[in-house]
């Protein structure tokens, strides 16, 4: 369930957080943080003139290297007896080890994406591609953490070139392990794939693209905002066997009627 909050009611600006958007972004229960403050010093959110909780981007920060912790078998009472250079040094040392949980490095690159560190990012997302693969990487790892990107999107808490510079850096890596793939022999199938006019969102046809060539699929890949009337002069060029596409935004029938008489 997603409530609706009104802004102007409660006047939280971009650097803060509802206590409901919190639970989304860290997996730790409202009720948990209600508890927390009552016991501990760790967290301490503020409050509105209407006396409603927020949590500022330091404080989400720290509850997502919290929530890491409890995934790792520390009980909040220890973590509240820390100082801050204890808390960090704890975090400094998980990251150098890596955690068998998917969910540790989502909240991981979530904190990437808040600071933009390409660093980590790239560290993150290389350990998991050598260790379970691209596959299962981008299905376990990419796609939940891609989710929780659209959630601080529809909640105004993370701005456009955030958002972009995250993207891309999964663009520029799924690119790359496409490259590292065998080129396949001129008798292979061959399969265009394609986003139509007003689709942008690329990492799930760079996916297919990568699934087709690793099968050994010549791939002729056509990128975002394909007109639909250019595919048959692609067709003619390639003489493909099939065409791929996906659809994130809603299509109208006849949409479909052109492209199924055009293909």
């Amino acid at each position: 369930m997603y409530i609706c909050l009104n802004k102007s009611l409660i006047n939280i600006d971009m650097g803060s957080y509802t206590m409901s958007q919190v639970e989304t972004l860290t997996g730790i229960k409202s009720h948990t943080l209600r508890v927390w403050e009552r016991r501990y010093t760790i967290i301490k959110p503020s409050r509105t003139a209407t006396n409603i909780r927020y949590y500022t981007d330091d404080e989400v920060r720290k509850l997502l290297n919290i929530s890491i912790l409890l995934n790792n078998g520390y009980r909040i009472s220890k973590i509240d007896n820390l100082n801050e250079d204890e808390f960090n040094e704890v975090i400094l040392n998980l990251k150098s080890t890596y955690s068998d949980r998917f969910e540790d490095d989502i909240n991981r690159l979530i904190l990437c994406m808040i600071d933009m560190d390409e660093h980590e990012f790239v560290q993150i997302f290389q350990h998991n591609v050598i260790k379970n693969g691209l596959l299962t990487t981008t299905i376990k790892l990419i796609y939940p953490f891609l989710h929780q990107v659209g959630l601080l999107w529809t909640t105004n808490k993370t701005i456009p070139s955030q958002e972009h510079f995250i993207s891309n850096l999964i663009r520029q890596k799924i690119i790359s392990s496409i490259d590292l793939l065998n080129n396949p022999d001129d008798s292979a199938p061959r399969i265009i794939l394609f986003l139509p006019e007003d689709e942008s969102h690329e990492i799930g046809l760079l996916l297919a693209s990568y699934i087709a060539k690793s099968l050994g699929w010549r791939v002729y890949y056509l990128g975002q905002n394909v007109p639909v009337n250019n595919l048959d002069k692609v067709y003619e060029l390639t003489k493909a066997k099939a065409f791929f596409t996906m659809f994130v935004a809603p299509k109208k029938e006849k949409y479909f009627i052109k492209f199924m008489s055009s293909s």
